[in-house]
């Protein structure tokens, strides 16, 4: 990882550095899309993006129709991602000893399957809410293996040069259907029915697979593979654990994630139960969250470096602004403090991605990245009941503002450790008149005070 030069920066990872840092003098927003095999790979990810976020609206929404339960919409949400955090350390071994790309047309022909068999259901009529958390179950189990080969299979395709460009627009990628496909759910749900909204998540998934059958294999970067082998989940706990700047990256994401990111729960319930407003407004909701995202990647994507000084700075601001949309007198108020949700939500995703990715070897990046989205998607499953429960009881303001309390108060305490790790001290001054507060290094903290 690079955390970039100077006092502001976070601790400086091991003497080693796995990944050699890209060349920033050619480097751009978009330069990761000139390379074909990549660019067949973000093409084919659009499509499927629209889709799983039409799927995620109609789930949600449907769950809801069915029940009039938002513990129940966080029990979806908690099925879908429970596989992660049973099974998401053994996806990543598996991982590193299969070929990436092989891996990726299995999985995500699973997931197509999964969205036409429920898409059928619901079409004829018979579908009931256990076969909702059925499907969300087995697209969870996909998730395992298929969510640490996307990410681990970029590096292949782009090589190290570009890595952290190409996460950053993968992330781009992902908010940018997201700009569509709520608006297109909240339509279609309104129109036709949930039932077409799975039917094209379930056809969608014909364009990744024909990118990776069209991508071309000679220009793949090869990597060595793990052999088959006994202890090596043992073996990437102790990498990580090993390295703080690894280890503490993924600490704060677990806390942010688990409590701060259960929007399925939130935003149907305000939706539904403080507005009085129905699926279009839920949808508004997802869609402006998207725009803020956006935004946030395609900043990530201009930055030289994954800072951690701007992970934790983005966490808490995160949870602030949820704190402060729990208080939102009105629909468009609530409506309009997503787009900065989204964005500082997508700093923290793409700095704590990129820094992940970049701080490790190779060989390693399956489990430790599988670590990290067993961190990442597998809090939900523990973070998702809570919120819904909250909600039910105390209401979704209630809820709303305890999740961005925990994020932003764990975001303060993990940053004091890092800064502490790092060997860096608080400074706290004044600077023409003004407060100023960064942090420097203990030795130069010493010198300031015999300045003074």
């Amino acid at each position: 990882m690079s955390t970039g030069p100077g006092a502001d920066s976070a601790p400086a990872p091991a003497t080693t550095t796995p990944v050699s840092p890209p060349d920033r003098r050619k480097s751009s927003m978009f330069s990761s899309l000139k390379v074909r095999n990549y660019r067949l790979f973000f093409v084919g990810q659009v499509v499927s993006n629209i889709g799983t976020w039409m799927q995620r609206i109609a789930q949600d929404w449907l769950v809801l129709s069915l029940t009039g339960s938002a513990t129940a919409v966080g029990v979806t949400t908690a099925l879908q991602f429970l596989p992660m955090l049973l099974f998401g350390l053994y996806g990543g071994v598996l991982v590193d000893r299969l070929p990436k790309r092989r891996t990726l047309l299995f999985t995500q022909s699973s997931m197509g399957i999964a969205g036409l068999v429920l898409a059928v259901l619901t079409l004829t009529g018979h579908v009931q809410v256990w076969h909702v958390y059925v499907a969300a179950f087995a697209v969870g189990l996909a998730t395992v293996v298929d969510n640490p080969a996307r990410q681990t299979f970029v590096s292949e395709m782009v090589g190290p040069d570009q890595l952290q460009n190409a996460v950053s627009m993968n992330s781009a990628n992902f908010q940018s259907a997201r700009l569509v496909g709520p608006a297109v759910a909240g339509l279609m749900i309104t129109g036709v029915g949930t039932g077409y909204a799975f039917l094209f998540n379930g056809l969608s998934f014909v364009a990744p697979i024909a990118g990776l059958l069209l991508m071309r294999a000679r220009d793949l970067h090869v990597v060595e593979r793990a052999p088959r082998g006994k202890g090596q989940l043992r073996e990437g706990l102790q990498y990580v654990a090993g390295r703080p700047e690894l280890i503490w990256t993924i600490v704060l994401v677990g806390f942010v994630s688990t409590f701060g990111f259960n929007f399925p729960v939130y935003l149907s319930a305000f939706a539904d139960d403080v507005f009085h407003a129905g699926a279009g407004s839920y949808s508004l909701f997802n869609t402006l969250m998207a725009v803020g995202s956006l935004g946030g990647a395609l900043l990530a994507a201009r930055r030289g470096t994954a800072r951690m000084r701007v992970l934790v700075a983005g966490a808490v601001a995160f949870g602030s602004l949820e704190m402060v949309a729990a208080l939102a007198p009105s629909l468009w108020l609530f409506a309009l403090l997503m787009v900065p949700i989204g964005m500082f939500g997508m700093t923290v995703n793409v700095t704590a991605n990129t820094s992940v990715q970049m701080g490790t070897d190779p060989a390693m990046r399956g489990r430790v990245m599988s670590l990290y989205m067993m961190v990442f998607m597998g809090g939900s499953p523990i973070g998702a009941p809570i919120a819904g429960w909250i909600t039910d009881a105390y209401g979704v303001r209630a809820g709303l503002a305890a999740g961005g309390a925990v994020a932003a108060t764990a975001a303060v305490v993990i940053g004091l450790v890092l800064a502490r790790v790092g060997g860096l001290r608080l400074s706290v001054g004044w600077n023409a008149g003004h407060p100023h507060v960064r942090f420097v290094p203990r030795e130069r903290r010493e010198e300031l005070a015999a300045v003074a």
